[in-house]
């Protein structure tokens, strides 16, 4: 049975909808749920088998390390770490591996990255071109935009270890700065030319609005990256919507906490009875959002890092 290595200080957000308040957004104690435990048992397995002594390391963060995991619409992220890049041979075995894993279990995804130790250490940047796993499928070279900040800071400061040395004993690499450029950049590049294109309502973004799953993916995603600009902390996407209702007027707190009602699997009645309202005050949310976010980030001094 596999435990815990180190104890973060990560956390599971409550299931009701919760006022504004003084810590919104923080992490409270968590647990991992038994389907995220099965599934990596089940993953260990079988890379043992295939590849004896391969994974050194393996590592938990997204969701799961944040205390938000919802097994039916979280992926189990993972950051699995091994002496040297793996070489064609080894990546034959991490292929049969993650085969054989996606047959056994489809969903949730089993999502991560292969790093080396020191890959952790050095950084986002020297870690373009490793393995990674989307959607259970692996990948065998990562591109520019699939190494990011976010895994290393999530990892340092939220990171689980199910194998290997304890977080607090690894020389991971944060850059508070260049976490908060990343994410300001990002506001841009993916989610202000996202609702670009949503805006037009008679095309696949716009339509995509109107859905349950294209509320919750915009209104917290946004507020995770605003988040993370304002605190230099990482949150989920149930903490981005509490960081949301504290720091947004309450004209505002209708989109949020609709947002984190669906997130919730909350089966109350849905704050909009017209999809179209509720996607225009997507919209007015998000580019609102991304618009202050860019502000703080055009203000602040030089970020420190959370530690």
């Amino acid at each position: 049975m596999l435990t815990r290595t180190n104890d973060p200080d990560t956390g599971k957000a409550g299931t009701e909808p919760i006022p504004p308040r003084a810590d919104s957004g923080r992490l409270e104690p968590m647990s991992i749920p038994p389907i995220v435990t099965d599934t990596v048992e089940s993953y260990l397995a079988l890379a043992d088998a295939e590849a004896p002594g391969l994974i050194e390391g393996f590592y938990l963060e997204g969701s799961v390390a944040l205390g938000d995991f919802r097994p039916e619409a979280s992926d189990i992220d993972f950051v699995a770490v091994t002496a040297a890049p793996p070489d064609a041979v080894v990546l034959a075995a991490l292929e049969r591996v993650h085969t054989q894993l996606r047959q056994q279990q489809r969903r949730p995804f089993f999502d991560g990255t292969y790093l080396t130790w020191n890959d952790l250490t050095a950084g986002p940047a020297a870690a373009i071109g490793r393995p990674i796993s989307l959607e259970g499928q692996l990948q065998a070279k990562s591109f520019a935009g699939q190494q990011t900040p976010v895994t290393w800071h999530t990892l340092a400061h939220h990171g689980v270890a199910l194998r290997g040395p304890a977080i607090d004993d690894l020389d991971i690499w944060t850059d508070p700065a260049a976490l908060a450029t990343w994410q300001n950049t990002n506001l841009d590049r993916y989610w202000a030319n996202g609702l670009s294109r949503a805006a037009r309502l008679i095309s696949k973004p716009g339509i995509g609005l109107l859905t349950d799953y294209g509320t919750v993916w915009t209104v917290t995603g946004i507020s995770r990256l605003h988040y993370t600009i304002a605190t230099g902390d990482i949150t989920s996407k149930d903490g981005a919507g509490r960081h949301a209702l504290h720091t947004f007027p309450d004209h505002w707190h209708r989109i949020i906490n609709e947002a984190l009602r669906i997130r919730r699997g909350d089966s109350r009645q849905p704050l909009y009875r017209n999809p179209l309202t509720r996607r225009r005050d997507i919209l007015a949310f998000g580019n609102m959002a991304i618009a202050n976010a860019h502000n703080i980030y055009d203000n602040q001094s030089a970020p420190e890092d959370v530690g």
